[in-house]
């Protein structure tokens, strides 16, 4: 019986690309977990997990899902590993729910995959030609759409459930698609400049952006609310249309908008963790310094990274 652990210079040591598993190894194991899921939802199973069903699982297959970016964002294989396991969990607990409720079961759903991907690569696994990623996208929407008999949309098949920021990617990526864009990218950013003018004109007198000094005595000031609905309802659709600008500017230089923010929220975390752990050393509590104490170590945190 094979020792070794997962991401052990044994298993990286795969066959060629496109090589499937070695199905000696891999179909007891996953008999195994599959059992493993079913002997849960039993009768005399686990009480948790027994009571579930698919609406209330929802919320831990999203938590998966955002577990398994940040594993992959860290680089870490064998975090990787765990989360990947934590997220097919969740597919096969589904599937099970569905089977215990008698609507579909596992079987359904690996039959149904696997029907999808050879239908829809038929550059793969038929005589339909695509020598490009652009070709082989064109050709799987227009099949998706043809399958469900859909009338048909350019921005069909986003799901509003996604984050918004990378809903706005794909909806503009969409319609992109029939040439509905910004003949050069370099335009959004007068467009940029032209949805930040609109927002401040709702929140300053005149659209004039107060000049503030930088330091404004290390103060931070109390924000006056607004209390005008109507008003406030302006501010909220001139920053989701800055915000929806910010989207489609990532779109067209290749970046995917929720992960470079995702990162720089980690990065902001990992430099006020910094001013933190400096000021223990030094005795002191964050709650005991000024402004300005802590952005001197938030600068140095950001030196010390960049070392």
């Amino acid at each position: 019986m094979s020792t070794d652990q997962p991401g052990s210079r044994a298993d990286r040591s795969a066959p060629a690309p496109g090589a499937p598993p070695d199905f000696g190894r891999l179909s007891p194991l996953f008999e195994r977990l599959v059992g493993v899921v079913a002997r849960l939802r039993a009768p005399d199973g686990c009480p948790w997990d027994r009571e579930q069903n698919l609406s209330t699982i929802k919320p831990f297959t999203l938590e998966e899902t955002h577990e398994l970016l940040e594993a992959i964002d860290s680089g870490d294989d064998s975090a990787i590993v765990e989360e990947l396991g934590d997220l097919l969990l969740q597919v096969i607990l589904d599937a099970q729910i569905g089977a215990d409720e008698g609507r579909f079961n596992l079987i359904q759903v690996v039959e149904h995959l696997a029907d999808k991907l050879v239908r829809r690569h038929p550059h793969v696994f038929g005589d339909v030609k695509a020598h490009t990623p652009a070709q082989v996208v064109s050709n799987w929407e227009a099949l998706k759409r043809a399958e469900k008999q859909e009338r048909p949309s350019a921005l069909s098949g986003v799901p509003v459930t996604l984050p918004a920021l990378a809903r706005a990617c794909r909806v503009s990526e969409k319609s992109a698609r029939v040439g509905y864009d910004w003949p050069r990218r370099e335009m959004l950013f007068d467009k940029l400049k032209e949805e930040v003018g609109e927002l401040a004109d709702e929140l300053f007198p005149g659209g004039k952006i107060p000049d503030v000094p930088a330091s404004a005595e290390g103060k931070i000031l109390p924000d006056e609310p607004v209390r005008d609905p109507a008003r406030l309802a302006r501010i909220e659709e001139e920053l989701g249309d800055v915000l929806f600008v910010v989207a489609n500017i990532a779109r067209r230089w290749g970046v995917n908008p929720e992960e470079a923010l995702r990162k720089t929220n980690r990065k902001f975390e990992r430099r006020f963790h910094y001013i933190e752990q400096a000021l223990a050393r030094q005795g002191k509590k964050i709650t005991d310094v000024s402004l300005e104490e802590m952005e001197a170590l938030y600068q140095e945190g950001r030196k010390t990274e960049k070392k």
